[in-house]
């Protein structure tokens, strides 16, 4: 039985019918909890479980304290969030620490909180249902996970932010069943010194990277930056790629 991956928001930033970056995992799983959660019904809000996270950043975690805030009158258990140990860090110093939200990770009690920690690991998979969560190698700015969400009847790898990853392409080979890849592009060629400090790619290290991925893969491009699409995608096909553009209510089956 295959399972929707639903694109809830795919972009690098806001603006108009742009949301960043959030994937819906069947009725009860987000990868990141960009403002693309916001289009979520309450009721859709009240079946989450899980909350997979690839980094600390804004535009990946912005919704997740709502998320919990919005479903606590009608869930008997919190949220569960796994991250990495740094991921998990920051937030808890940065976000739920009673300045800028109420400490959730112990409210409304330390045995009971809204939301509960499941700690990550690169390598280590994560059994949801039907499917397999499978952290894999990032090159960020801050401590991130990509990961490959394995299914029964086919698989997807999400780079995460990432700069050029040799560990993250490589580890592709073994995926089972990969048959979609969502790779950012945030910057363009001519911003490639930013985007190696600041840990995105660029269409040209997107060239480079796409050598090693099996023609029969798709590979979509996400998280470009509000406004410069189009000059990506063009780009990106001056290089000789031809790749679709994810786009908010994109489906995949898994």
């Amino acid at each position: 039985m295959s399972v929707r991956l639903r694109v809830l928001g795919a972009s690098g930033g806001i603006g108009g019918a742009r949301r960043t970056i959030c994937l819906q995992l069947g009725e009860n799983a987000l990868i990141d909890a960009g403002t693309g959660a916001g289009t979520l019904e309450l009721d859709e809000i009240i079946g989450l479980e899980h909350v997979f996270l690839t980094h600390s950043h804004l535009d990946h975690i912005a919704l997740l304290p709502l998320l919990a805030d919005a479903a606590v009158n009608f869930r008997a258990t919190g949220l569960t969030v796994h991250a990495l140990a740094e991921t998990w860090q920051t937030l808890r110093q940065s976000v739920f620490n009673g300045l800028v939200w109420p400490d959730y990770t112990c409210l409304p009690s330390a045995d009971a909180p809204y939301i509960r920690y499941a700690p990550i690991e690169p390598g280590k998979t994560v059994a949801l249902g039907e499917l397999q969560l499978l952290p894999l190698p990032a090159a960020h700015s801050v401590a991130a996970t990509a990961y490959a969400v394995i299914g029964q009847q086919a698989s997807l790898a999400y780079s995460a932010d990432s700069t050029w990853c040799p560990a993250f392409w490589h580890a592709l080979g073994s995926i089972p069943r990969l048959r979609y890849v969502l790779v950012e592009c945030t910057f363009r060629d001519e911003q490639q010194a930013a985007a190696s400090r600041s840990g995105h790619m660029t269409p040209r290290m997107l060239k480079t990277a796409l050598a090693t991925v099996p023609a029969d893969v798709e590979v979509s491009v996400l998280h470009m930056e509000p406004g410069m699409e189009g000059r990506t995608m063009m780009q990106l096909s001056r290089q000789g790629l031809v790749l679709k553009q994810v786009r908010e209510g994109d489906e995949y089956l898994l």
